[in-house]
């Protein structure tokens, strides 16, 4: 068990780590009597969101202004221009005050003129019109700064001066006539093509209240409920504690969508108990970090981008709920099967089963945690919006809180969750705001036809070219910008190309996206999700990127078997498709993973591995031959190694070659 004063230094550690890896946890400690002003105004935005999703909510212009400037206010608010002030300030500075009183009033004289405006579009903008939407949007920039980073702020902002200064750029490809800046400024301020486009849109009806039920999930105390559920099933197997962050990160983010908090959150419990189990540092981190960028993967709650993609495509939640399941569930797989090989090649065995909890007296205790997770899935996928099923969610996530008295709210404490509630979307709003920037000018300049054009030419017209051009600028935009905003780009601009020219199924080619999208939290060099966890674990955080990788290969790969047969996404599936498509390709990581890990019944050598490789990839590939064949390729090495370990007489010795 660890002691209260060894909790409290892992906390101020894992405060440490937010702050570097994590832009959201960069806000004031102290803003003096401003405190009140930030409560009030985050609570305000929450009711008001709860209260359009019971009722109905206003016009999508009018809805999202009042989530937008509400957001922007309480940035500049809590949220100092540099880092590092936050702890230095004893209250909000007076220019800080000017640009969250200002940001609020541009985003709320939509509202206060709405009639105007909409009559603008035809008439014209006046001068106002247009100092209002050039200061807005600056401002916004400056808060997606603050709360988001600066990488996605730079890709923005050359998009509006690419949206300028089109004309002058010389490659034939991407030149456009170039447009004024009011025209610009305007057409992305005060129309559905811009900031407040789909976005932003799908951020005010649906994002904020799952973000909210989260929120009130954790304070239910539900996260430790999900690692002791973990420990539980897993924790006596071999390499029990690699296995049980496992377990415990795929749970957790079923109610939450960040891949650092994540990491950081479930990593300062499970990191330093694998560590002491016998796992390299690194290798420690980087289970931690592939498990828990698993988070905005797994459903029901996905990460925001998951919900954008719903409006996207124009399918229900449901539908992509249930799309990504399976590969989900092979995500997390592979990652448990890497780490059940990596214990087996340092020969870490289980926790004792008396050190563990008991599942039984667990369910037995805590069962009703899980009702609003029940509930939000099954009204999803009974036809109820999404924004109806969190409502629920909400509804019955308060009503567990109430059982326990440790978790039961008084009127200070449903104050404060109804604030926290705000202060978690403001990153995810600020993002999805400037996102749409972004939407707003491919749409203005037509620069997605154009880039279509660029990507058939590079790849000559054949798909798997294609998909990875398409990998490799997911991968790289996702260095910088946060998923949701990375999905944005990509799912405006290369996935029309996958489904236009090439005939792959919107649903898969929108899943690709999301997915390399995703894993460039854990993709070298820059890696936040891989960094925090180092910074848990004192270990190297390149090693610890690279280590990752390896564990979440399944990420690299399924998505290219579903854009090529989409039936691990429910597209043109029966159910004995289904099945055997599931059976193999668990077959198939388990023959990558160990490849990977370098280890299968006992250390292979270097041409077994690539044999493994090879039969665990055609394995994945939901074919009949090339399972045939996959799968006697990995009986081979398995009749080689088991004969070898009788003749050595050693089980799991080391061989030498």
């Amino acid at each position: 068990m660890i002691d209260k004063q060894q909790m409290t230094q892992e906390e101020i550690t894992a405060q440490k780590i937010l702050e570097k890896y994590d832009k959201e946890s960069n806000y004031r400690f102290n803003i003096g009597k401003w405190a009140w002003v930030v409560t009030f105004l985050g609570v305000a935005l929450t009711i008001f969101h709860l209260y359009t999703a019971y009722f109905s909510v206003l016009p999508s212009q009018q809805q999202g202004a009042i989530h937008l400037g509400t957001a922007l206010g309480l940035i500049f608010l809590l949220f100092p221009a540099k880092r590092g002030l936050q702890k230095k300030q004893k209250t909000v500075p007076w220019y800080d005050i000017m640009l969250a009183f200002t940001s609020m009033y541009v985003a709320y004289h939509k509202i206060i003129f709405f009639d105007d405006i909409l009559r603008s579009r035809v008439a014209g903008y006046s001068t106002l019109d247009i100092i209002i939407s050039i200061v807005a949007i600056l401002l916004l920039l400056e808060a997606t700064r603050r709360t988001v980073g600066v990488p996605i702020v730079i890709v923005a902002s050359i998009m509006i001066l690419y949206g300028i200064f089109g004309n002058v750029i010389p490659t034939q490809i991407l030149s456009h006539p170039g447009f004024a800046v009011d025209r610009i400024s305007t057409n992305l301020w005060f129309t559905e093509s811009g900031v407040f486009g789909t976005p932003i849109q799908i951020s005010a009806k649906f994002i904020f209240l799952f973000l909210f039920f989260g929120v009130i999930l954790v304070h239910t105390k539900i996260g430790q409920f999900f690692n002791d559920l973990a420990f539980a099933l897993t924790g006596r197997f071999t390499g029990g504690t690699a296995k049980a962050a496992v377990a415990a990160s795929s749970l957790q983010g079923m109610v939450s969508g960040s891949s650092v908090g994540n990491t950081v959150a479930s990593g300062s419990f499970t990191i330093p108990m694998m560590k002491k189990a016998g796992f390299k540092p690194e290798f420690a981190a980087a289970t931690e970090a592939s498990a828990s960028t698993g988070g905005q993967i797994m459903p029901p709650l996905m990460g925001a981008a998951a919900f954008i993609m719903m409006e996207y495509l124009g399918v229900d939640y449901g539908v992509i709920m249930l799309a990504a399941i399976i590969p989900a569930m092979l995500y997390f797989a592979g990652i448990f099967i890497g780490t059940h090989f990596e214990a087996k090649r340092l020969r870490i065995l289980g926790l004792p089963r008396a050190d563990l909890p008991s599942f039984r007296k667990l369910m037995k205790k805590n069962w009703y945690m899980l009702l609003p997770l029940v509930l939000i899935v099954g009204t999803i996928l009974t036809g109820f919006s999404p924004q109806r099923a969190a409502l629920i969610g909400i509804i019955s996530a308060f009503i567990v809180s109430l059982v326990r008295k440790e978790t039961r709210l008084n009127l200070h404490g449903t104050i404060n969750v109804l604030e926290q509630g705000a202060r978690i979307a403001l990153p995810v709003i600020a993002a999805c705001a400037t996102a749409g920037i972004i939407a707003g000018v491919v749409s203005i300049t037509g620069l997605g036809s154009k880039f279509a054009a660029g990507i058939i030419a590079l790849s000559g017209g054949i798909l798997p070219f294609a998909l990875i051009f398409t990998m490799i600028a997911c991968i790289i935009l996702g260095m910088g910008l946060p998923t949701t905003a990375n999905y944005v780009v990509t799912a405006t601009i290369a996935a029309p190309v996958l489904i236009n020219e090439f005939g792959v199924a919107p649903i898969a080619a929108h899943m690709f996206v999301f997915y390399f999208g995703i894993v460039a939290d854990i993709t070298p060099p820059v890696c936040l999700a891989a960094y925090a966890g180092a910074g848990i674990a004192r270990a190297n955080p390149f090693k610890t990127g690279v280590n990752a990788v390896k564990l979440a290969i399944a990420a690299f790969i399924i998505p290219y078997i579903f854009v090529f047969n989409p039936i691990l996404v429910l597209v043109d599936v029966t159910a004995v498709k289904l099945i055997i498509g599931i059976l193999t390709a668990l077959i198939g990581m388990a023959g990558v993973s160990s490849a990977v890990i370098g280890y299968f019944i006992c250390h292979s050598r270097v041409w077994e591995r690539v044999i493994l490789l090879v039969g665990g990839l055609m394995m994945i590939i939901p074919e009949v031959i090339t399972s045939i064949i996959g799968f006697a390729l990995l009986v081979v090495v398995w009749f080689i190694q088991r004969q070898r370990e009788e003749e050595s007489g050693q089980v799991g010795g080391q061989i030498t070659e």
